[in-house]
This record gives structure tokens, C-alpha cells and sequence, in this order.
């Protein structure tokens, strides 16, 4: 079936229903940031592929919006249907707002209200109400979608104790002394990261992230688990069960907000929960909606004793890993041999899978060389595959899941003879990464505040990079994580226990992609009649290239950081490497006057 049969018969569905114009977005009722297959609906209809984007349908043209990540990819998808492409944040092109207005005065949008965020129906709704039209819930996904994968169904497990720190009791009296503060009594936990993070469970549903399709409820007197039982073992059930949390089947969620006969009120993040489930709330008698801030959030994003010690133990097996990796690829281009990029994204993963707990990777590995690495979510495939050759840049970013931690590193390696704008390109971008690393800031620092330390180094040259300096990790969980995160606007207070990326870079297309990041943990610095001082602790173990650094633009400032990091990364991976690796690492993590002239 083509794109425009399909097209075709969502009409005759919304003529059905009596709506005008769909609205078919990239998500799931857990608003999430990767989704399973059942709801990649917007890609079954348009055919495009990216991962964002959203699908609007009217009575008598389509379009699909998505950002300047995937205009190209979008046009070569859409042709040969009748999908207008429409470029977010471009001049001549309408918001989806503003598209609806101009098309349904007095008329009728329909919406899937369960894949469709609170946040988002008010954006239409205020929208819509400009020119008298209504917004309702219709199920013409369903109704269209006629060879649709199942939901998922990987069988769950417990992330054990020794690893959170906190059993699921103790993270729900958490959460409801935090409703409390706010007003609140009750909330529908709908975002996988938050669900598994509270409840301490894992599975495989979402491709290189270990989430669990479900919902919880966390209520005045009892705490109810939505999944799919089948696929929950006994032993499972017992855990929850001691935990005092009752299991109930997936579809439950809305039939048991509607039954509820406690008076509570219940607090309702409208970014994180569906217009379905609010509606289910705002529609029963005895629920009070109070709207506000998702605790879990914060909760999840500071982490705590046994998870940090954890995690720097993750990282310290992810750093021997990344050693074995880099000399196996000296190795092989030292010999001749053809390596592609999909062969060192292989590699990568190979030498991951040797360490005690791994998992999977934390997501697709980019192994970008020359110009590739100019497209910051470049992924090499087996149509475009570029063989490695012995000059220029190889990036690599990729990272872990272990029980006991993510991790996110990102190094790019001289693979040869380098321009000298190259090894300008690069020694900028390794001196706004120490920048931010080497910050000492005063408590209430913001990552937007913070943001600029990374830049400063690449806008006195007139330099920037198109995308946020860094982003929160999860714990074996999401590897993109707030509230916090190191980019313009983001409001949120660092405090101690927060996981940071710290990645600047140089994009320039079809030349040159550069990008070296290390995770951070943020840290008590001092205090002192002016205040509290926070810092950053470095806690990926990993050697930087220095073959490509111009030793005069560096200060000493920053070469005693590299010395220090290094000796740190020496000393926490020494002791699991044999002595031929050790031998390398010494070499690579000498002094910076040993290695750059």
C-alpha cells in the first residue's frame, strides 16, 4: 500500500468520525524520546523516517513538519506522495498552530488523544479557539493501521538493590513526601525512564534502552503497576508485591483512574501525561487536578551514594574497554587493513560485551569519518559506509548500559596527517570542553548560565556548534536525562549528585566534524562567607588524543587539567589492563609537554 492509499483511508476514517483534519506526532502514550514500533505511526503514514516530525492530514492536502536535522532525508522520503514537506523554524513556512487555524475555521480537528501530550492538545486548543474549532480524540490510527507490530513484551527483571541503592518502597515514600510539598496526593506515572527508575524494574522493549511499556499510579493509600502480566515472572511479582506495589494489566490504567473513590488530589505534569489520562482524572468526581512539575524528574536526575559509586565503576569498565578498542584500531590501520566505519562501530561494541554486566549500547553508535562527522546524529549504514583512510579525523561517540551504569563518550582520533586547520578545529574544541570542566561556580548555577563557558572559546573566533552543550545521563536507564542540561534557556539548578555530558564541538559540513566529550558529575567545591562553590568531577576514564593539539594555544590552566585527567584515568584503569595495555596507556596519558612539542 502506498503512501497516498494510506492517506486515503485515514480521510474516509475521519469522515467517519466527523473530523476535518488529523494530527498523527512521533510519540506514545508515554511521550517518550525512542519509541517501540507499535507507535511509530507517523512513519507508517508518511513513509519518513526521522525521528521527529509530525503528520497533519486535512480533507484535501497532508504535510509533514520536521526540523532542519532531516530536510534532506524528508524530501528524498516524501516523493512520489502527495505530503507537502513543511520546515520547522523557516522563514515562509507556518507553525502547525498556525497551518490549523488558517484551515479549520468553525471546523473540527482530530486528535489520538492517547499518544497526544496534555502540553501539545493546549498549544492546538488555543490555537483552534481563535476561529471557533474543536479538538477531538478519534481513533483513526487504529482504525488505518491494519498491519500494526504488537505492543512489546520482553520479560521483565529487577535492577537490583546493590545498584539503585533504594528499594521501590522507599523511592514511593520518597515521591509522596514530594507530592505532599506540592499540593499534591496522587500522580499517573506515564514516562518509561520515570516508571522503571521508581519501581526498579528493566526489560528490552525500547531498542538500546532497557524500558518497560507500563504505567504507574502512586495514590493516597496504594501504589498500581499497569503492564502486561504475562510477561512478569513470579519472582517479579513477589519483589513488587514486599515493595507494596499491586500489578495490574497494561489496558487497567484509565478503567482504574475512573473507578477511583478516594478523594485525593493528583498532580498532572502536562509534558508527561496523555489528554486521555488527564481527561480520565479531570472527568472523576473525586480527583482534584493539581498542575505542576514532575517530581520524578529531579528525583531521578540527582543520584544518589550507591548509584554514583556504581556508575564510576561502569565507567572504569567502559574505559578498558575503549583502550582495548583504540589498539585494536592502531593495530589494524597500522597493517593496511580496509576498516570501515560500520567495521569500528562493530569493534566498539565487541570490546563493551567482554565487560561484567553489560548490556547493550546506550544507543547508536556514531562512527563518523572526515566530512561524515560534520552530521552531529550521523549513523553509518551498509549503503553509506565510509572506509577509514590514514589521514584526517575518525569520530567516534557511543556508550554503555551496564547494571550499574550509562555511559556517553565521545573522542576523535587523528588518524594521520591533519591540515593545519584541523588541528586548529581541534585544540579549540578540547579547550572548551576543559573550560567547562574546570568550572567553579556558586550554588544556583544554571545550565543555562553555564552554557556560555564551552562557547566563549569557539565564539572568539567566530565559531559555535548548533545544538546544547551537554545533557543529563540516566542510570541504566535513558541516555538523554534532565531536568538538567548545558544549553541555552534550561533554568534548572545544578546541585551535587547531578550527571552531565560535556561535549562542544565544530561542525563544519562537508569539511570537518569534531567533538570530544567526557561525563561529569557535579561536586561540593567549597564553602566560605560568599557561599557554596560547586564544581565538576570528571568520571570518564578515557585518553584524549593529543597528536592534533597546537601546544601555544594552550595555558597552563589547561594543560594541568589534561594532566591531571589523565594521571586519573591511568590510575583507575591500570589495574584491570594487562601489562602490554598498560604499557599503551602510559604513553597516551604521559604529560602534556611529553606528548605535544
Amino acid at each position: 500500500m502506498t503512501v497516498n492509499d494510506k492517506i486515503k483511508m485515514l480521510r474516509e476514517s475521519m469522515k467517519k468520525h466527523g473530523v476535518n483534519a488529523l494530527v498523527i506526532p512521533s510519540s506514545d502514550p508515554h511521550m517518550s524520546e525512542y519509541l517501540p514500533e507499535h507507535w511509530k505511526q507517523r512513519m507508517n503514514f508518511s513513509g519518513f523516517t526521522g525521528s521527529a516530525g509530525t503528520l497533519v492530514v486535512t480533507e484535501d492536502e497532508s504535510g509533514l513538519w520536521t526540523d532542519g536535522r532531516y530536510f534532506v532525508q524528508a524530501a528524498k522520503q516524501l516523493e512520489g506522495s502527495e505530503i507537502k514537506l513543511f520546515k520547522m523554524a523557516v522563514k515562509g513556512f507556518p507553525t502547525i498552530p498556525e497551518y490549523l487555524a488558517d484551515k479549520l475555521p468553525n471546523k473540527v480537528l482530530g486528535i489520538d488523544g492517547s499518544v497526544t501530550s496534555l502540553q501539545l492538545y493546549k498549544t492546538y486548543e488555543k490555537a483552534l479557539s481563535k476561529v471557533n474549532a474543536t479538538i477531538r480524540s478519534v481513533p483513526c490510527i487504529s482504525e488505518c493501521w491494519k498491519d500494526r507490530p504488537a505492543i512489546p513484551e520482553t520479560e521483565v527483571y529487577i535492577h537490583d538493590i546493590k545498584f539503585t541503592g533504594l528499594s521501590a518502597a522507599e523511592k514511593i515514600s520518597a515521591l509522596r513526601e514530594k507530592l505532599a510539598e506540592k499540593g499534591a496526593e496522587g500522580m499517573v506515572v506515564s514516562n518509561l525512564t520515570e516508571v522503571i527508575w521508581l519501581l526498579n524494574v528493566r526489560a528490552d522493549d525500547v531498542l538500546l534502552n532497557p524500558y518497560v511499556v507500563s504505567f504507574a499510579y502512586v495514590g493516597k493509600s496504594e501504589t498500581v503497576w499497569f503492564v502486561n502480566q504475562k510477561r512478569v515472572p513470579a519472582a517479579v511479582v513477589e519483589n513488587l508485591k514486599a515493595n507494596n506495589v499491586k500489578i495490574m494489566d497494561y489496558d487497567d490504567i484509565i478503567p482504574y483512574i475512573n473507578k477511583i473513590k478516594e478523594t485525593q488530589k493528583v498532580l498532572v505534569d502536562d509534558s508527561v501525561i496523555s489528554f486521555d489520562i488527564y481527561n480520565a482524572v479531570k472527568n472523576n468526581p473525586n480527583l482534584t487536578v493539581v498542575e505542576d512539575i514532575d517530581p520524578i524528574i529531579l528525583m531521578k536526575g540527582v543520584k544518589n551514594p550507591t548509584e554514583i559509586e556504581n556508575i564510576k565503576y561502569s565507567q572504569v569498565k567502559d574505559g578498558c574497554a575503549l583502550v582495548r578498542f583504540q589498539m585494536l584500531l592502531e593495530e589494524k590501520m597500522a597493517k593496511g587493513e580496509k576498516i570501515t566505519e560500520l567495521d569500528v562501530s562493530d569493534m566498539v561494541l565487541a570490546e563493551r560485551a567482554k565487560e561484567k554486566d553489560f548490556v547493550s549500547a546506550s544507543f547508536d553508535t556514531i562512527a563518523a569519518y572526515g566530512a561524515n562527522a560534520a552530521m552531529m546524529h550521523y549513523k553509518p549504514t551498509e549503503e553509506n559506509n565510509t572506509t577509514v583512510q590514514n589521514h584526517g579525523f575518525l569520530l567516534v561517540d557511543n556508550g554503555g548500559h551496564y547494571l550499574d551504569g550509562t555511559t556517553d563518550t565521545t573522542r576523535t582520533y587523528a588518524m594521520g596527517a591533519l591540515t593545519d586547520l584541523e588541528k586548529e578545529y581541534y585544540t579549540l574544541v578540547l579547550k572548551s570542553m576543559i573550560s567547562m570542566a574546570n568550572v567553579v561556580f556558586l550554588e544556583g548555577g544554571t545550565g543555562g548560565s553555564l552554557d556560555i563557558m564551552a562557547r566563549n572559546v569557539l565564539w572568539k573566533r567566530g565559531l559555535d556548534y548548533r545544538c546544547g552543550t551537554g545533557h543529563g545521563v540516566g542510570f541504566f536507564g535513558g541516555i538523554h536525562e534532565g531536568p538538567q542540561s548545558l544549553r541555552f534557556g534550561n533554568t534548572v539548578k545544578f546541585v551535587p549528585g547531578m550527571t552531565i555530558t560535556d561535549e562542544p564541538g565544530i561542525y563544519e559540513e562537508d569539511l570537518v566534524g569534531i567533538r570530544i566529550e567526557n561525563d561529569l558529575l557535579c561536586v561540593e567545591y567549597k564553602e566560605t562567607e560568599y557561599g557554596k562553590f560547586l564544581a565538576f568531577e570528571p568520571i570518564t576514564y578515557c585518553p584524549i588524543d593529543l597528536t592534533p593539539v597546537i601546544g601555544s594555544m594552550m595555558n597552563n590552566d589547561e594543560i594541568e587539567w589534561l594532566d591531571n585527567y589523565h594521571a586519573l584515568t591511568y590510575e583507575k584503569l591500570a589495574p584491570h589492563l594487562t601489562d602490554a595495555q598498560k604499557e599503551w596507556l602510559k604513553k597516551k596519558t604521559a604529560p602534556f609537554t611529553e606528548q605535544v612539542k
